[in-house]
């Protein structure tokens, strides 16, 4: 439904003050009740079809509610007096504004007023309203018209609030402001149009208390103002449903029936946590029109049911809706809603990811990015799809300046599960990098390598294990700390025994491990196998079963190290 931005009021000629003063089909005009207005108009017609004032007010009835094909098709009955008119000059100017066509709508414009003598005060309203209304009108030019208006007509509250408009279409808020308040001046205090505009003007400011107070001032000022009504409902529809839906009922109350309105009362009904309402609703109005359905009828259902968490009807619902909708009409939320409920059923995650990454398509605010690269991650975590969750939570770390050293901790880790060794080496370098009072990053690069270097050929594991036992040495009262020098330990000792042949430093390293676990067998076992093998064989140095036991015995796993541990 269209509530203009700048509702540009209708009654000028004779120019009213109060709508309920005025003839019907202006009346409904006022209240912006366009179909009501259009039959009546239509009805006034058939007893006078050559009135080229009743021509002008259809001309508005269909033009502000957007419905320019259906005048185009109905104009062509207008009697050839009517079309040669000073008001039909302006209506023919109105459509070539709405076409785009500035400087066939201005010939228009100046043949309409100089027809008139630039003295007939509703061709000139006419032609500002035109200007006001259209994309493409010049609030200048709806200016110039009103000065020529206001030379006849000083106090006229319509032609106020005209120029309000215009003021308001320049973005002159100040100038917009002192005409409205004019055209209040000039009815008693009383114009509840004008009291609307001026709260809009607070809309675009952002003054919510500003702008309930001008649309409940236009209300009480017409309490069948219809427009200040629905304003106010969609204020308290983020705030207060009570009070939305009290707005709403006064709305519906003082306007056209339109089936909208039902779709917007079963909507607030889903609001307001009323669920099986809203479903009954919903399903009335699918009832009442089969053939003819809006898909957000079928998405409303799918929000209820979401709201009784009955997600496996709500994503059928969903899918129902995206079948029937059109595609350009999707929006960003209906793809997180997908994903989320497909990431509720067992087994789903891949359809959850696929409708994420469609989200991803559609994000126009680059940080958002950033949360979805963060959910598929842990989409892809939960089906131990490491590789895939690796690439989505580098994406989430790149240059984002809200990552912290637990998203690149995990960032590594998810290459190190897929057994991508070389790749968790890199991000732990760069861990360190960021990070070298810590042992995490010289912990799981030295794990990365010693798995690429499984056969303990090249030692490349060992400097980072060094490394390692430099940063966990300056506190050896941290239970995690122990542990993991504990595993470096008896990794160095198992190197220097099978690899680099020196017995002495593996004995070394095993009493190191001592020293911190005294406890520990292995450990006094292998040192005493190690001084046993070089007493007999000084020469030929020892076997290398001890230090591959040793080894075996103090390393550790990737599955046991967690992320709890992270500081």
């Amino acid at each position: 439904m269209r509530i203009p931005a700048t509702l540009t009021v209708l009654l000028s000629g004779v120019m009213m003050a109060q709508a309920q003063q005025a003839p019907e089909p202006q009346q409904f005009l006022y209240y912006q009740r366009y179909q009501s207005a259009r039959d009546a108009l239509h009805t006034q017609l058939k007893a006078e079809p050559a009135n080229a004032r009743t021509w002008y007010w259809l001309s508005q009835a269909y033009l502000q509610n957007d419905q320019i094909q259906a005048f185009k098709d109905t104009m062509v009955n207008a009697p050839a007096a009517v079309v040669e008119s000073p008001l039909f000059t302006v209506v023919r100017g109105h459509l070539s504004l709405l076409n785009g066509q500035a400087d066939s709508a201005h010939l228009y414009f100046e043949k309409a007023m100089s027809d008139s003598k630039n003295k007939n005060v509703e061709v000139l309203a006419a032609v500002a309203r035109a200007h006001v209304d259209a994309k493409a009108g010049d609030g200048n030019q709806a200016l110039l018209a009103l000065e020529k208006a206001f030379k006849r007509e000083k106090k006229d509250p319509v032609l106020f609030t005209l120029q309000g408009d215009a003021y308001r279409k320049l973005a002159n808020g100040t100038e917009a402001y002192r005409s409205y308040e004019a055209a209040i001046a000039n009815n008693n205090g009383q114009y509840a149009p004008a009291s609307f505009q001026l709260g809009k003007i607070f809309v675009a400011q952002k003054n919510p208390e500003l702008y309930v107070t001008y649309f409940e001032q236009a209300i009480k000022n017409d309490a069948a103002f219809a427009p200040a009504y629905y304003e106010l409902y969609y204020h308290y529809y983020f705030l207060d449903v009570a009070q939305a839906s009290a707005n709403f009922k006064q709305y519906v109350a003082n306007t056209d029936t339109n089936p909208e309105n039902d779709l917007l009362w079963a909507d607030l009904l889903y609001l307001g946590k009323a669920y099986d309402q809203a479903i009954t609703k919903t399903n009335e109005l699918i009832a009442a029109h089969p053939e003819n359905t809006s898909p957000r009828l079928y998405k409303l259902l799918a929000y209820s049911y979401l709201g009784k968490q009955d997600t496996a009807t709500a994503l059928n619902y969903m899918h129902t809706f995206l079948a029937k909708e059109v595609d350009s009409n999707y929006v960003l939320r209906d793809y997180d809603l997908m994903a989320e409920l497909y990431a509720t059923q067992p087994g789903k995650e891949d359809s959850a990811a696929l409708f994420y990454q469609k989200a991803l398509t559609r994000v126009e605010d680059s940080a958002a990015y950033y949360g979805y690269y963060k959910k598929l991650g842990n989409l892809m975590a939960a089906t131990k799809n490491y590789s895939a969750q690796a690439g989505w939570l580098g994406k989430y770390y790149d240059n984002n300046a809200r990552a912290t050293n637990l998203d690149l901790f995990n960032w590594g880790l998810a290459h190190f599960r897929a057994e991508e060794y070389q790749l968790a080496d890199t991000v732990f370098g760069t861990y360190i990098g960021k990070y070298p009072e810590q042992g995490f990053g010289y912990y799981w690069r030295a794990r990365s390598n010693a798995l690429m270097d499984s056969g303990m050929v090249t030692g490349t594991a060992i400097p980072h294990y060094e490394k390692l036992i430099a940063v966990l040495e300056l506190d050896t009262s941290n239970a995690t700390n122990r542990k993991w020098l504990v595993e470096s330990y008896g990794y160095i000792a198992a190197y220097q025994t099978n690899t680099a042949k020196d017995f002495p430093a593996a004995i070394s390293y095993l009493e190191k491990v001592l020293t911190i676990d005294r406890d520990n067998k292995d450990a006094a076992r292998y040192i005493e196998i190690l001084e046993k093998n070089m007493a007999s064989t000084p020469a030929a140095g020892a076997s290398a079963e001890p230090g591959q036991q040793a080894r075996n015995s103090t390393d550790g796993t990737a599955d046991d190290r967690k992320q709890k541990e992270m500081k």
